[in-house]
């Protein structure tokens, strides 16, 4: 009996990993899967993201075609993070679609292309993961907003904007002037 490698066995228990034994390869077979996995780390930016370990939902489709599997679906999952402009807490939902093609090994894909163009199938595996972390991280706002109309912060005092009264204002004086301010005519 052959044994697997530690690293294929791990790679093969990972949640995003997909056994395509039971698909099979005739072009045209499909099957759906529904899996709720928990979010990798990093999977954002400074400003927002995926809590790691937050759960993702992966509704996916996994067809087979000619020149290999083709993974079409959704991923879904949580998003916390600051405001781009006033620095409060941010939380959301988003549901990103996923559209990516496994190429099969000698396949005409897997000859015609880069090793980093087209994701491949790995004997009877395919690991979503990449897949996933690019969709995601793609579709992140660069600057979230707690609100679309948040006006910022005040650029003298840093106090929220749209926490201060309309008629904010702070006193500056022109420092071309500053002498001036102590002047008294009288002496």
């Amino acid at each position: 009996m052959q044994q697997k490698s530690p690293s294929s066995t791990a790679k093969h228990r990972s949640p995003f990993v997909f056994d395509l034994r039971e698909l099979g390869r005739r072009a045209g077979t499909l099957r759906e899967y529904r899996r709720s996995v928990p979010a990798p780390a990093g999977l954002g930016f400074d400003l927002i993201g995926v809590p790691e370990g937050a759960p993702l939902v992966l509704e996916l489709r996994l067809e087979s075609v000619t020149e290999g599997v083709l993974v079409t679906g959704t991923v879904r999952g949580p998003l916390t993070g600051q405001c781009g402009r006033c620095l409060e807490p941010v939380t959301d939902e988003m549901v990103v679609d996923l559209c990516e093609l496994f190429a099969y090994a000698a396949s005409t894909t897997d000859e015609t292309t880069d090793k980093d163009e087209v994701h491949r199938v790995d004997g009877d595996l395919i690991d979503v993961e990449p897949v996933v972390r690019d969709a995601v991280v793609l579709a992140l706002p660069w600057t979230p907003l707690c609100r679309p109309d948040c006006a910022g912060l005040c650029p003298e005092c840093g106090q929220r904007l749209d926490d201060l009264p309309a008629d904010h204002t702070h006193e500056t004086l022109d420092p071309r002037w500053a002498a001036l301010a102590d002047y008294d005519p009288k002496n």
